[in-house]
């Protein structure tokens, strides 16, 4: 599949299997795919793609995981982008020997702002919920999506435009103003914020369009997909779900416009994980396997780990519309891991759960009700973790990691010629 023309990365959990290590690889000398950008096609400032390459380690969050090989990002009309927090990335990416990163960064003026008035007002909704929050990072991406629903919402290409972004942002704080009152968290001053996203907008390339068919004539293009399936919010378990198209529904629909053809890359672990609240089949608190990167958050929950489960698998694969092979990671990590055959349900025994119409949100509040009370079913995990999941998801496994750098991945299947 690295023989077709683009890929699209996508996470086939509930988050954090490795999306960024293995975008990284696909886009490093190792491979030899010449990438000519990453492109991110959802989520904002929430994400964190670990990569490990060559004694280095950083977090990506908004700028692509090619950046450690030099590669360019282009943030699609899709993401919800968060200035300051780009700005804090260059600098800690400067840091490990990136050599102007902004000036590999493109942005779509259409895109969505992410302000420090919308992690607030999260943070205080979080706050009012209690022990019943919905797992949220706290930084305020859905205030975002939800605000711009009905709203004339801050965007990218307010950054060149001081007064109709000084506008936005106050009716911005007038909108959430009830809700600001019921906590103590501070954001900067509103004329601070425009000094500030007016230099961003001095920083980086503001691109009228998404200009994807530009970056497709210079080489391969690699979308690089944030979250996990079972985490997007059409498909997956509502409530406990992010305000982003997680599939690669957009992903293909920007190729379909320029007439490109790609091939879909679903990532998973060995094992499961979640990271907050929500219902985990698999989760077994006995399960002990070292995590260095993730940990417990203050809005997001605890990180929670699980068996392998191919019935969620098989899930994502069909809310994805099918993909077209698999990026296997933590293949070190397995000692204790089992894999699902079943669940003992409300229900009786299942071993496949229906991928309702999209947008269907009731078909998923039924689905989470039942995966919150389902107990599941155990065998013992083959030797061959690879073929295993070839015959029971029936896609090819391309990829393998037996560890976090990028030395540790291996080919599966041969590049096509």
């Amino acid at each position: 599949m690295f023989g077709d023309r683009h890929l699209i990365v996508v996470d086939l959990g509930f988050g954090d299997a490795g999306k960024g290590a293995t975008v990284d690889w696909l886009c490093s000398a190792e491979a030899a795919l010449d990438v000519s950008a990453v492109v991110r096609f959802n989520g904002g400032a929430q994400a964190a793609h670990n990569v490990v390459a060559r004694g280095r380690h950083h977090t990506f969050r908004q700028f692509g995981s090619g950046t450690l090989s030099g590669v360019p990002t282009l943030l699609s009309r899709h993401m919800l982008v968060e200035p300051l927090a780009l700005a804090a990335e260059a600098r800690a990416l400067s840091e490990l020997g990136v050599a102007e990163p902004l000036s590999l960064l493109s942005v779509d003026e259409r895109a969505l702002l992410t302000t420090p008035i919308h992690g607030a007002a999260n943070r205080c909704r979080e706050d009012a919920r209690g022990t019943s929050r919905h797992g949220s990072c706290g930084i305020g991406i859905g205030e975002t999506a939800a605000y711009a629903l009905t709203h004339d919402a801050p965007r990218v290409a307010d950054c060149r435009r001081p007064e109709v972004l000084r506008r936005k942002l106050i009716a911005l704080e007038e909108h959430y103003g009830a809700l600001l009152a019921q906590g103590s968290h501070e954001y900067d001053a509103i004329d601070d914020l425009v000094d500030m996203y007016r230099e961003f907008a001095g920083a980086v390339a503001i691109l009228p369009d998404d200009r994807l068919a530009g970056f497709a004539a210079a080489g391969r293009l690699v979308f690089e997909g944030a979250q996990g399936v079972l985490l997007d919010e059409w498909r997956g378990l509502h409530p406990h779900t992010t305000w982003s198209t997680v599939e690669p529904r957009h992903a293909r629909n920007m190729l379909s416009r320029i007439g490109e053809p790609a091939s879909v890359l679903g990532v998973t672990r060995g094992y499961l994980t979640r990271h907050g609240a929500g219902p985990f089949p698999s989760e077994d608190p006995a399960l002990s396997i070292p995590e260095p990167h993730n940990d417990t958050g203050r809005y997001q929950g605890a990180f929670r780990l699980g068996h392998l489960d191919p019935i969620l698998l098989r899930y994502a694969i069909a809310a994805c519309g099918g993909i077209d092979g698999l990026a296997v990671n933590h293949l070190d990590a397995l000692a204790d891991v089992r894999t699902t055959t079943g669940y003992m349900t409300a229900d009786g025994f299942l071993d496949s759960i229906e991928c309702g119409p999209w947008r269907d949100l009731d078909h998923q509040r039924r689905l989470t009700e039942l995966l919150a009370g389902a107990t599941p079913v155990l065998a013992d995990l083959p030797r061959d973790i690879p073929r295993y999941l070839e015959e029971t998801l029936g896609v090819p496994v391309v990829l393998t990691a037996d560890g976090p750098d990028r030395s540790a991945r291996t080919v599966r299947v041969a590049a096509a010629a």
